[in-house]
Order: C-alpha cells, then structure tokens, then sequence
C-alpha cells in the first residue's frame, strides 16, 4: 500500500510518518467491514474472568493444547452480560455472536460479544432460524391462514404424550367447562424421532375432530426442539381443523407455536380456548331468555293497542255514526246538486224563452196577426198578381185560420 511510510518511498501528500492513532483509525475502519459485523463465531473457551465492573473478558480457540491453531480476544459489556442463560467456562465449547472491533490502547483487535450459546444448541439453534425462514416463506406463519376455533366443539383431539400431568390437566379442565368427547392420539413429546411420530399423531386426528390442542409440558430446548422440526410444523400447517399449540412454558417459543392457529401459554389454558364455559354459557342464555321475554312482552303490548284500535273503528256505534256522518255529507251534495241544477235549468228556461220571443216576433205567423194574410194557389204562395186568373182557386191563410176562394177577377195597381 503506498501510504506506508518507507525511508526510500515517501509518505504520499505527508511531510511526516502517520501516527500511531492514525494506523490505529485506519485498522479500526477495516476492521468495520461488513463482513466482520454481527457474525456467529464458534470456538473453546479459556482465561474467562469477570472485572468487579460486571464486564467479561476471555478467548476463543480453536484446537487443542499445543495445537491451538488460532485466538480472539472476547468481551462481553455488563448490560450483556447480565442477560446470558448461563455463565461459560474454560474448555466450554461456545458460538458467540457479536462483531469485531479494534481496541486502540492495546494495540489488538476483539469480538464484542452480544449472546452465547452452547456449542451443540448453538448449532441447533441456528438450524431452527435456518428452518424457520424456510417454513416462512411457504406461508406456514402467514396470519391469514389462520381460523377461528369452533364456538361449541363435539369431539376435542389432544396430541400428547400418554403419561404425565398435561392429559389429565386437559381432562379436567373441559370436563368442569363444557364436558365433550376427548380422543387422545398418543405420541413421543422429545427424543430421538419425536417430530416424526408428532406429525403422524396430528394427521390421525384430522378427520375425526373439531380441533386439536398439540401440549407437553416444560423442558429444556432440548426437550421442545422435536416442535420446531418442520414436519411438525407442516402437519399443523396443512391440518384442516383448527389447531392449538400448548408447548412448554409461556416463555417457550417453538415454530409450532407459531404455526398454530392460536398458542396457549400452558395446556390447561388451551383446554379453556378450546371450549366454552357452560356457567358463562348459563348465564347468557338467562340473559337471553330474559331479553326474549321482555320483547315477547313488548310485542304482545301492541298487539293488544293494534287489536283494541280496530275493535274500537268496527264497532256498531262507531259504525253507524261514521254511516250518519257520510248520510249527511251525501244529502248536502244531494241538496247543493238540486240547488245548482234547479239554478241553471232557471238559467236555460229565461234563455229559452228569450229565443222563443225572438223567433216568434220573426214569425210569419206575427206578421199575419197585425192584420195580413197569405194566398196559396195549388200549394205554392201567390207573390204577383201575374200568376192570377179568373176562376183560380186560392187558399187564403190569415193568423187564426183559413179560407177558400174563386178569383172572379184580376187586377194591377194603377186599375183599381
């Protein structure tokens, strides 16, 4: 690197060799490389001791005796500290996780350490982040898969192991709450091919139950580590009843947990989410039934008012005044139409007899009446004295009657 100091090279852009810090600050930034940051180192424990300040310091090999092939320098700050499982010791073999760092005043490098585990839980442990992100992204954690349990289940399945507390704790929980058909498919809760025969225990539930409560009671990690395998939890997954995980203590975590489709912090708690309480139940149905009746009460009030009104508008009183009432209104139109039709026939007559005056002083018949008459000859009225002869035969026709008469002569005025 040419910014190392050489007599025969100098420092690049410096007049003077780099301080001791400045080489310090530059380990210390290669140091802050990602790939040195939050890593799961594994190794043997030795000089482990603990400062009055709560702060602990050690090493972490690698080998054996003479043949430790490498050394890091460890520290655990007191905060930490205070919240490891337990306390390591010299030839403990450990996985660390933490980061490196530079320690400038001594000139060395060392892993801060964050948390400790067993070498041989360690590397389970980290099988069981390995798995759960696996089972995570098949969905087998997704919360939309989850169901509700069943409000009033018939028959309750219960995987667990035949002996020990946990079945009779379940037995005796949901007989007192809501007493209902139990079957027990029996299983190894650890050990070697535990998950196997928990996988196949919760499959032989799956059609004949309306939901199963999966339990053991405590233990160590060892003990749960069959709940975290992911055949378990694949068959809790796929299982087409709701499932209820009860495994451990409440600060137990298992990946079985996690698929359930609700946990319960211990299996007497899972008996109690997965039946009702039938004193709860008795109540309610008192509340009900109390309700029920006040509405039965409130409905039968106003059958009554519904009742009572029509008898009241059907009755002969009512009836009959409804019917004088609509007789009077009748006979005042009866009375109105008279009047308005006796008004108006008035109206006609006067115009009529107006007409009939008028049309009468236009009448021949009116002329004939101020003393003239009509004369008539073979049915055709006379107008000039031309159409005349002697001896003609005339009707004459005066306002009161008729005559006959033979023309004796014909005369024109200017002859008479």
């Amino acid at each position: 690197m040419d910014w190392f100091y050489s007599p025969d090279k100098p420092l690049a852009g410096k007049t003077a060799p780099l301080l001791v810090s400045e080489v310090s600050l530059i380990i210390e930034n290669l140091l802050n490389d990602k790939l040195l940051q939050d890593i799961w180192v594994k190794g043997e424990v030795t000089k482990y001791t603990r400062s009055s300040r709560g702060h602990c310091y050690f090493s972490l090999s690698e080998g054996k005796g003479a043949k430790i092939t490498a050394v890091i320098s460890c520290v655990i700050w007191k905060a930490d500290a205070e919240r490891l499982s337990f306390t390591p010791s010299d030839g403990m073999e450990i996985i660390v996780y933490g980061s490196v760092s530079a320690y400038a005043p001594q000139g060395r490098y060392q892993l801060k350490i964050k948390e400790i585990l067993r070498a041989g839980i360690g590397e389970k442990y980290l099988l069981i982040e390995q798995w759960k992100k696996e089972l995570a992204l098949e969905g087998c954690f997704a919360g939309e898969r989850k169901r509700q349990l069943p409000a009033f289940p018939s028959r309750v399945g219960v995987v667990t192991s035949e002996t020990g507390a946990v079945i009779h704790d379940i037995r005796t929980v949901i007989s007192r709450r809501y007493p209902v058909e139990i079957i027990i498919s029996p299983t190894a809760v650890q050990g070697e091919g535990a998950h196997e025969e928990i996988a196949l225990a919760i499959r032989r539930l799956e059609e004949s139950v309306d939901v199963i409560i999966v339990a053991r009671g405590g233990g160590s990690f060892e003990d749960l580590f069959p709940f975290n395998h992911p055949d378990v939890v694949r068959a809790i997954a796929s299982c087409p009843v709701p499932v209820v995980s009860a495994i451990g203590h409440e600060v137990d975590m298992t990946l079985a947990d996690l698929a359930a489709d609700m946990r319960a912090a211990t299996p007497s708690a899972a008996a109690e989410l997965v039946v009702p309480d039938k004193k709860v139940l008795m109540v309610q149905l008192y509340e009900y039934r109390f309700q029920i009746g006040a509405l039965l009460l409130n409905r039968i009030e106003q059958a009554k008012e519904i009742v009572a009104d029509i008898r009241d508008r059907i009755r002969p009183q009512r009836f009959i005044k409804r019917l004088e009432d609509r007789q009077q209104v009748t006979a005042d139109l009866a009375d109105r139409f008279e009047r308005a039709f006796s008004h108006r026939t008035g109206r006609e007559h006067l115009l009529l007899s107006e007409i009939k005056t008028a049309l009468e002083s236009r009448s021949p018949l009116a002329v004939l009446a101020r003393g003239f008459c009509v004369a008539e000859k073979n049915g055709r009225l006379v107008k000039s004295v031309d159409t005349l002869v002697p001896d003609d035969r005339l009707k004459i026709r005066f306002y009161d009657g008729k005559s006959h008469v033979i023309v004796e002569r014909v005369e024109h005025d200017g002859n008479i």
